[in-house]
């Protein structure tokens, strides 16, 4: 009988916990859609090609956002470009080439704890290390070094300054915690005995990372890759902290070019009184959806690609 009764209370306790988890999810469900269909509900109206092709203004009829859609590109391209490769190659060398030693679980520990500290902290660290570059060259913009002309695309200046270049990888700073767990989680969960079975063939360690153990990783590391791109996409206090700017009239042309990015202009114009800029506001968050949606979906094309060797 006590057997019986305690059974019967841990499967109460089950169906109660799992009652739980519905109302909470379905309860976020809810507040996710009445909040979308809210910010669709005031946007559309407002939403125009020509909103998307003209550039900032301080009147809302003829504001548009294509400075700061340029530019969120440009940042999120070069964040992308830089953070996972070098996320996944120290993941990869982590996981499956360093020893297990002091040393390592040290930078084991330092790479998780630097996965929650706050973004604002990485926007200063951006702003010392590849803005002013520890002042190395001087604060003065007549001691920096510059190698090409300021309209070709090949233009480089030391420091970046508050620059696209320096954007991009102060949000590179911010996801590469990030990258590296989930790829290595991913490496983990791969079958140690796939690994055996192609050294019992002859192959190399390198060969064996490549050939099969980051293949069968790739759904996961992608997965983690996707989440970091969206955090860094409606990232917005480090680039407010490297001197992100709210007006800018022209899109970037070079690696060195002032920026402005898609989080910033929409709380500029949501924090204004006149219920004009909010409706924009509303429709600059739509078109922010729109480019989060397609840098996901290029990593979910890519993943899939990816796969199919696999299967």
């Amino acid at each position: 009988m006590a057997k019986a009764r305690s059974g019967a209370a841990r499967l109460l306790q089950d169906r109660a916990f799992l009652l739980t988890c519905l109302v909470a999810t379905n309860v976020a469900v809810v507040v996710l859609f009445v909040l979308l269909a809210s910010i669709f509900w005031q946007g559309w109206d407002t939403l125009s090609w020509k909103f998307v092709t003209s550039f900032a203004s301080r009147k809302p009829s003829e504001a548009g956002i294509l400075a700061p859609l340029m530019g969120s590109i440009w940042v999120c391209s070069i964040c992308g470009i830089v953070a996972l490769p070098l996320g996944v190659g120290t993941a990869i060398y982590l996981e499956e080439f360093a020893k297990r030693s002091t040393f390592t679980r040290i930078i084991q520990t330092n790479i998780m704890n630097l996965a929650g500290v706050p973004s604002i902290v990485y926007g200063i660290l951006g702003l010392t290390a590849f803005a002013r570059m520890f002042g190395t060259f001087g604060t003065n913009v007549e001691d920096s070094i510059s190698v090409g002309n300021e309209e070709s695309l090949f233009f480089l200046r030391l420091p970046f300054g508050s620059s696209v270049l320096a954007g991009g990888l102060t949000l590179m700073l911010v996801i590469l915690p990030v990258v590296i767990i989930s790829t290595q989680e991913a490496l983990r969960a791969v079958p140690s005995s796939l690994r055996a079975g192609a050294m019992a063939l002859g192959a190399t360690r390198w060969q064996t990372v490549w050939g099969i153990t980051l293949p069968a990783a790739i759904p996961g590391i992608m997965t983690g890759a996707i989440l970091s791109m969206s955090r860094a996409i409606g990232e917005s206090a480090p680039l407010l902290v490297l001197g992100g700017l709210l007006l800018v009239f022209n899109t970037p042309t070079n690696l060195m070019s002032d920026f402005a990015i898609l989080p910033l202009q929409i709380y500029n114009w949501a924090q204004r009184p006149q219920d004009e800029f909010h409706y924009i506001a509303a429709s600059a968050i739509i078109i922010q959806l729109v480019v989060l949606l397609v840098f996901n979906g290029i990593a979910i094309f890519i993943r899939q690609k990816l796969q199919k060797p696999l299967q």
